[in-house]
């Protein structure tokens, strides 16, 4: 449930009305759009009963929200929400580009690759200290001391961070070097993890487990967003399938269907959706023209030599060119891509 208050309903009204749904055992969130206040009515048990809220001061209506994901929603949050990224705003009508390696191999290496990708356009540096990997036996990152990396990379590019952090007791860690926690499909649906990221108050990237439906995906976004952090960006990356030429079957579909539902930004991951950097360039701009709000990419200096996805890693001339062709479709829908513009550091 939702209370929709008048246009200009002042503080004293706002607040009576949180204490009467307070008084009721239910907890609020309260959204501050352009023109209104909408207060969400948070609780497991039925909803109260609307009639007496209604004819509270200040109230221009009360409405029963269908949807198990309450605060995700549009009907809580009717306009868009968007993610202060470093200099940047993501989901401000932009797109916005994220860039990186799958995992920091080395100090040299991070670093090459952020002065590469911010040339070429990217405003966030995407790469993993901590990763998660099928097999046992594969590289599973530096952990903090890529970390440090990715803070030096940071220090010399003024590109924000963004980096996975896959355990609950590492959240603080993580927290401490990077600007955005990014949630991996693997871990979409740990709870105890999507808690303690929402504690953390810090941006998250929220991916899309490889089988979960879009409904799932936003109650994950609903834990995260219960803890008081709304500062989220859903990331579509591709669903498992009986496909075997790509790694994954991108979900083109899942990012209008997001747009229409929920108010969050929806990022799209083409490499991780088709695996093969050959398509990567294709589906990118396929997403930009469905509305995304930005695309998050793995870049690699050496794809054949990369100690993790190297086949779906393109290299920064290939990237580059990407940028240009997808300013070409950002403006084509009414967008452009995001800049920075602090100049870049020695």
């Amino acid at each position: 449930m939702v209370v929709i208050m008048e246009v200009g309903a002042g503080k004293r009204q706002i607040d009576d009305v949180i204490a009467r749904i307070r008084s009721l055992g239910y907890d609020v969130h309260v959204s501050e759009g352009r023109e209104r206040v909408v207060i969400g009515v948070i609780g497991n048990e039925r909803p109260p009963d609307p009639e007496p809220l209604s004819l509270m001061a200040g109230v221009r209506d009360v409405v029963r929200v269908s949807s198990p994901f309450k605060i995700a929603g549009r009907d809580y949050h009717p306009e868009d929400t968007t993610v202060r990224v470093g200099g940047t705003e993501v989901g401000g009508g932009e797109l916005s580009i994220i860039a990186g390696p799958c995992s920091v191999e080395s100090r040299d290496q991070i670093v090459e690759t952020a002065f590469a990708v911010r040339e070429a356009g990217a405003t966030a540096l995407r790469g993993g200290a901590f990763k998660p990997r099928s097999s046992p036996y594969s590289f599973q990152g530096l952990g903090e001391e890529g970390l440090r990396y990715l803070a030096e990379a940071r220090e010399r590019t003024g590109l924000p961070v963004i980096t996975e952090v896959m355990d609950p007791q590492a959240v603080p860690l993580v927290a401490s070097y990077a600007d955005v926690l990014q949630i991996g499909a693997r871990n979409m649906q740990n709870y105890a993890l999507l808690t303690a990221v929402g504690d953390s108050q810090r941006p998250v990237l929220l991916k899309r487990g490889m089988s979960a439906t879009i409904e799932e995906l936003l109650m994950s976004a609903e834990y995260i967003l219960s803890r008081g952090n709304m500062r989220v960006m859903l990331c579509e990356r591709g669903i498992r399938t009986f496909e075997t030429y790509t790694r994954n079957t991108f979900d083109i579909n899942a990012i209008p269907v997001l747009k229409r539902i929920t108010h969050l930004p929806v990022i799209a991951d083409p490499s991780h959706g088709v695996g093969k950097r050959e398509f990567v360039g294709a589906v990118a701009l396929a997403a930009a023209a469905a509305g995304a709000d930005g695309l998050i990419l793995e870049v690699h200096m050496d794809p054949e030599n990369a100690r993790s996805d190297g086949r779906q890693s393109l290299d920064p001339r290939d990237f580059a060119a990407l940028v240009r062709r997808l300013s070409l479709v950002a403006q084509a829908v009414g967008k452009r891509v995001s800049t920075m513009a602090e100049p870049v550091r020695a």
